[in-house]
């Protein structure tokens, strides 16, 4: 049996809709109301380690889903809590859903996830990491005014889409030859130039808007952090993963119709 921790989220969401037709698999959710239709679910909550251990009884494979909780402190114990709560159950298999970096770094924003690494790693338990980078899905860039416009410096972006993701998380969960590694998935290269050229629209650089977390990322792609590329995520998939042009056109078509 297969479960899905935060199998509520947009990712988790999709990885159970994809392992539905292939195994047996309990959606893991802090509220049941919530939980996707068509599938087993158990209550389990990040800050509950007692409904942990009980949601994962006889589980052979878990997918860890990484808490959405943003205070880092508040983040860290959650996952620990989580991946003892594996091993107190005799969970078989954890693959936990990382962070680019995060094996490297640990500070920021790989802090949280440099800890749950290492704690996977001391508890004996066999694992997977798939790190990932940011989700496509809210980087797509939009048209205003007959125009793109950007504040990257027309450096590229590794992101990938979420749906992508999903599907790998769903191939590690259900294929072999995946122990003890450790993936990390990027998605193809992009620019916003590109996406301009690619729509037949003009691109304009302009400057951060201010303060925030976007403004932090446009910083970290112009210079260069997001550019790194790997063959793991068309590896585990078995295929190129969407780019965020080819998305952009399909959309763009959708809409035409």
């Amino acid at each position: 049996m297969i479960a899905v921790s935060a199998a509520s989220g947009a990712l988790g969401r999709l990885v159970v809709g994809g392992l539905r037709d292939r195994t047996e698999v309990v959606a893991v959710v802090r509220d049941l109301a919530r939980a996707p239709e068509g599938v087993a679910a158990r209550h389990g909550d990040y800050d509950d380690p007692a409904s942990l251990r009980e949601a994962f009884e006889g589980v052979d494979r878990l997918l860890l889903i990484s808490s959405p909780e943003l205070d880092t402190a508040r983040r860290i114990r959650q996952h620990l809590a989580a991946v003892a709560a594996a091993k107190d159950a005799g969970v078989g298999v954890v693959v936990f859903t990382s962070f680019l970096g995060a094996d490297t770094v640990a500070t920021g924003l790989t802090e949280a996830y440099h800890a749950t690494e290492q704690a996977i790693f001391a508890s004996g338990l066999p694992y997977t990491i798939v790190r990932h980078p940011f989700y496509s899905d809210g980087f797509v860039p939009r048209v205003s005014g007959w125009e793109l416009t950007g504040a990257t410096g027309g450096r590229g972006l590794n992101t990938a889409f979420r749906t992508d993701l999903a599907e790998a998380a769903a191939n590690v969960l259900t294929g072999d030859g995946h122990l003890g590694r450790a993936y990390d998935f990027t998605g193809p290269l992009w620019t916003h130039p590109q996406v301009a050229e690619a729509l037949n629209v003009p691109y304009r650089e302009v400057p951060d808007a201010g303060p925030g977390p976007m403004s932090w990322i446009n910083t970290q792609v112009r210079a260069g952090a997001l550019e790194r590329q790997t063959p793991d995520l068309e590896h585990v998939l078995g295929r190129p993963a969407e780019t965020v042009i080819s998305h952009l056109l399909a959309r763009s078509a959708s809409q035409a119709r």
